[in-house]
């Protein structure tokens, strides 16, 4: 046998967490190259402008501009994307490299030994393998916002399917008594409804920056000066909208970009409002490594908030709008593992 039983489990856990760190470059880089407006700094794919990393010198730059007329080198949008797609190609590598150490050691089990969780990992290649695609539609199919919506979330898809296999490769769980279990018990469908608004605050917000509606509303806490300002619901969300030549920029109208903008903003009210009973409902539980977690929910939580309130006030910094994008992660991956964390708890009695 090429590794010990425990040195099989060490690897497998340091692979998972690797892939984990690099899975959250990929996002924070994702958000970078889509913020910088770089979603189409290299008009072919995988390559750029026909080159492994990018055009540099004047010459490449110049037969670059000759065979994409259409497309001009722009130094400043060519290298992150092609800084993400490689960052994206590495957790693609290493994803498989740990499907493959899953089966390696389903094989090399001794009698009454837990098997890997090889049908997550093979999850994981299936939708790091989507992700790809949905990186080069993002390109050929010139930014439409559906791809770009759907390209994100695969993103938080992959890093969250990641966190859980790293959960249940080191045997995090709480272990309670039975009078606490009983106490914890109802507020597992609180936590699955806490997710369910997160992920679709989540899409909310990949459809606003995908359509450009950031800024729709330049100002807190009214929009264009009313509570309720002129909106068109139904241009805003049209899934089946043309892109045109291509959707750099964005295609909808002002009234379309605010009932985008302002369905975001209500989500928001809507996650705090659920995550606020929720930390309530946590903290009576009166279990202290439960309470623990309701002071940082409420404090990724309020983060969030005076992110998205900032990317107003001071029209989307850079700085800013990638750290929300990072701490919505952030969010997500901690109702995520209150929730493994109650599925998986187990008596100490």
């Amino acid at each position: 046998m090429l590794f010990s039983r425990k040195c099989q489990h060490k690897i497998l856990f340091k692979l998972s967490l690797a892939a984990f760190i690099l899975a959250i470059c990929v996002v924070v880089l994702g958000a970078f190259t889509r913020l910088v407006h770089a979603g189409l700094g290299c008009p072919d794919w995988p390559g750029c402008y026909g080159h492994l990393l990018w055009p540099n010198s004047s010459e490449e730059i110049t037969q670059a501009n000759t065979v994409f007329p259409d497309s001009p080198v722009d130094m400043d949008k060519t290298w992150p994307e092609m800084v993400h797609r490689y960052f994206a190609g590495g957790l693609g590598l290493l994803i498989l490299t740990i499907t493959i150490f899953c089966f390696y050691r389903a094989k090399n089990l001794l009698k009454g030994e837990k098997k890997p969780p090889i049908k997550h990992a093979i999850g994981l290649l299936i939708l790091v393998a989507l992700q790809a695609a949905f990186g080069m539609w993002t390109v050929t199919l010139q930014l439409w916002p559906q791809i770009v919506t759907a390209h994100l979330l695969g993103g938080f898809s992959t890093l969250s399917l990641l966190w859980l296999f790293n959960q249940r490769i080191g045997g995090h769980r709480w272990h309670l008594s039975t009078g606490q279990m009983d106490r914890l018990k109802p507020l597992k469908s609180w936590f699955y409804l806490a997710l369910g608004v997160v992920i679709v605050q989540i899409t909310l917000g990949g459809w606003t920056s995908a359509n450009y509606a950031a800024l729709a509303c330049p100002d807190l806490p009214m929009c264009l000066a009313s509570w309720w300002p002129p909106m068109d619901f139904i241009s805003g969300f049209n899934i089946f909208q043309n892109v045109g030549p291509n959707y750099l920029g964005g295609l909808l109208d002002s009234g379309s970009r605010t009932a985008i903008h302002m369905s975001h903003r209500l989500g928001a009210v809507t996650v705090v409002l659920v995550l606020i009973y929720v930390g309530i409902s946590m903290w009576r539980t009166a279990i202290p490594i439960v309470r623990s977690w309701v002071i940082v929910l409420w404090g990724v939580a309020a983060l969030q908030v005076a992110l998205g309130l900032s990317n107003v006030f001071f029209a989307l910094p850079l700085s800013i709008a990638v750290a929300h994008n990072a701490v919505g992660a952030a969010l997500l991956l901690i109702l995520i593992t209150l929730l493994h964390r109650v599925v998986t708890m187990s008596s100490d009695q």
